[in-house]
């Protein structure tokens, strides 16, 4: 079985290449804005799944959300404004930062805890950005 990133890569070249000038022409067409809808429905889906508790579809369902955001992501870094690298190094420093008491020296022993230090940390992040403004 292939790894995770061997995946990955394969799921962006595919991306890549439907995006082609010779790839998909209905791929080649579609804007973030056009995929709004899809984006939309596929989540909806993946929910229905997940309120079914049926897995399989629900490993399929996120399949097709995780295809709308590489579908946007990919458009997004065509037109100069970000890439896939850029939206995974910010979700995980987001990951990191949220959560200093599993990637630091913060302690939360409970679930409650786990949300006042996140909300603390979200406050502060707030605060940050807004001085910089």
């Amino acid at each position: 079985m292939e790894n995770r990133k061997e995946l990955f890569d394969q799921f962006c070249g595919i991306i890549e290449k439907l995006r082609a000038p010779d790839g998909c022409p209905w791929d080649r067409k579609q804007t973030a804005e056009s995929l709004k809808k899809s984006l939309l429905e596929e989540c909806n889906e993946a929910i229905e799944a997940i309120d079914k508790k049926d897995d399989e579809n629900l490993a399929e369902e996120l399949g097709d959300v995780l295809l709308v955001l590489g579908m946007i992501a990919r458009i997004k870094e065509e037109e100069g404004s970000f890439s896939i690298d850029h939206v995974l190094s910010g979700v995980n420093s987001k990951l990191i930062r949220r959560h200093p008491h599993v990637f630091g020296d913060a302690k939360a022993s409970s679930p409650e805890e786990v949300i006042k230090l996140w909300n603390q940390v979200k406050a502060e992040e707030k605060k940050k950005k807004a001085s910089l403004q």
